[in-house]
C-alpha cells in the first residue's frame, strides 16, 4: 500500500507530547492526523491551549481493538507514526498494573502487526521512558541495562523490546525513543512538577499557606518537552531506524526543582513544604539521569532548556495562565 510522504499519524494526541509534535509537524507542512479513545468526549485542552485543534484531523481509535487500528491505518495511509498513547502515571500503575502494562503492551503490538499486515511503507515510533532503567549510577545510554521499579516501567520495557524484535525480524522502520522527564505549562496537575509550580505560587498569593510532598531527595533529569519532540521527529527521519535516549544529561535532586520554584515567588520553600508518606511510592527511582551523546552525534540533537530554565518557563506560564483566567 503507497503512504503520503507529507502524512503523519499520532496515536495519543491529547496529550502534552502529542500536542508539541503535533504543532512542530504542522510547522513543517506535515500533514497530521491524530487519535483519541473517543473524540466526541475528549476536550483535546493541549490542542485548543496551542491553537491548533481546527488543524489536525482527528479518528477516534482504541489501540487495543486490532480491527480498528487496522482501519485507521488504512484510512490515513502515513508515512509517519508516532505511538504516544497509553497510561502514563507511574503512581496509578501500582493501582492498576494489569491494564497499564495490558494498554503499553498491547497497542504496541497492535499497531506493529498492523504495519505488517497492511505492508506500509511507515516509519513508527514508540514513546519508551527512562522508567526503564530504574536508578542510573550512571547516565543511560540506549545499551544501558533496564531494571523497571513499576508496573508502568514494565510495560513500557517489555514493549521496547517488542519494537527491537520486530525491527529485527520483519525488517519495519521501528524504533523506540528512551526519553527523560520533560516537562511544559501543557502537563496536567497531578505531575509533580506542576503541583509544585502551582503550589509556590498558590501561596505566594495567600490562597493556601503550605504544600505537601512525597520524597525530595530524589533526583531527576528535567527538560523542556517542546525540544523533546523535535527528537522524535529527528529519529524517524534519520536514515536508518536506531534507539536513542533524549535527556539533557544534567540531574538535580526534587528539593533543588522545589527551591528553584519558590525563589520565583520571592519565597523560602522550607518554611512552606511539608513531606508526607501518602504521596511516596511502593517502590521509587532515587537518581535518573540519561547520556545524550548519541543524539547529539547522530541526529543533531541537543537540549539547551535545563532544570532551572524549565521551571523560570513554567513559572511565566503559570502567570500568563492565571492572568488570562481573572
Amino acid at each position: 500500500m503507497q503512504t503520503n510522504n507529507t502524512r503523519a499519524l499520532i496515536f495519543g494526541i491529547s496529550g502534552q507530547d502529542g500536542a508539541y509534535l503535533a504543532e512542530l509537524l504542522l510547522s513543517r507542512g506535515i500533514e497530521v492526523h491524530g487519535t483519541s479513545r473517543d473524540i466526541e468526549t475528549s476536550d483535546f485542552l493541549s490542542l485548543r491551549t496551542l491553537g491548533i485543534n481546527d488543524k489536525v484531523k482527528l479518528h477516534s481509535v482504541m489501540l487495543t481493538d486490532f480491527r480498528n487500528v487496522i482501519t485507521v491505518l488504512k484510512s490515513v495511509r502515513p508515512r509517519y507514526i508516532y505511538n504516544l498513547a497509553a497510561q502514563s502515571s507511574v503512581m496509578l500503575s501500582f493501582d492498576q498494573p494489569v491494564e497499564t502494562i495490558d494498554s503499553i503492551m498491547h497497542g504496541t503490538i497492535n499497531l506493529m502487526e498492523a504495519i505488517r499486515f497492511l505492508d506500509l511503507d511507515a516509519r513508527f515510533y514508540n514513546a519508551c521512558s527512562s522508567e526503564c532503567f530504574g536508578n542510573t549510577d550512571q547516565p543511560a545510554t540506549d545499551m544501558t541495562r533496564f531494571r523497571p521499579r513499576s508496573p508502568y516501567a514494565v510495560g513500557k520495557a517489555a514493549a521496547f523490546w517488542a519494537v527491537a524484535n520486530y525491527r529485527e525480524a520483519y525488517g519495519l522502520f521501528a524504533c523506540s525513543g528512551i526519553l527523560f522527564n520533560h516537562e511544559s505549562p501543557l502537563r496536567p496537575l497531578r505531575y509533580v512538577t506542576q503541583k509544585i509550580v502551582r503550589g509556590a505560587m498558590d501561596i505566594a498569593e495567600g490562597q493556601m499557606s503550605t504544600l505537601e510532598l512525597g520524597n525530595l531527595d530524589l533526583s531527576r533529569d528535567w527538560g523542556w518537552a517542546p525540544e523533546y519532540v523535535d527528537a522524535m521527529r529527528r529519529m524517524l527521519e534519520f536514515e536508518r531506524p536506531e534507539d536513542f535516549v533524549i535527556a539533557t544529561g544534567t540531574t538535580n535532586s526534587l528539593k533543588d526543582f522545589v527551591a528553584t520554584s519558590f525563589s520565583a515567588f520571592g519565597l523560602d520553600w522550607t518554611r512552606h513544604v511539608r513531606t508526607s508518606n501518602v504521596y511516596r511510592r511502593p517502590t521509587d527511582i532515587q537518581v535518573s539521569c540519561g547520556n545524550p551523546e548519541k543524539a547529539r552525534r547522530l541526529l543533531g540533537w541537543k537540549a539547551t532548556l535545563h532544570m532551572r530554565q524549565v521551571v523560570e518557563r513554567l513559572v511565566v506560564a503559570e502567570r500568563e495562565r492565571r492572568l488570562t483566567h481573572c
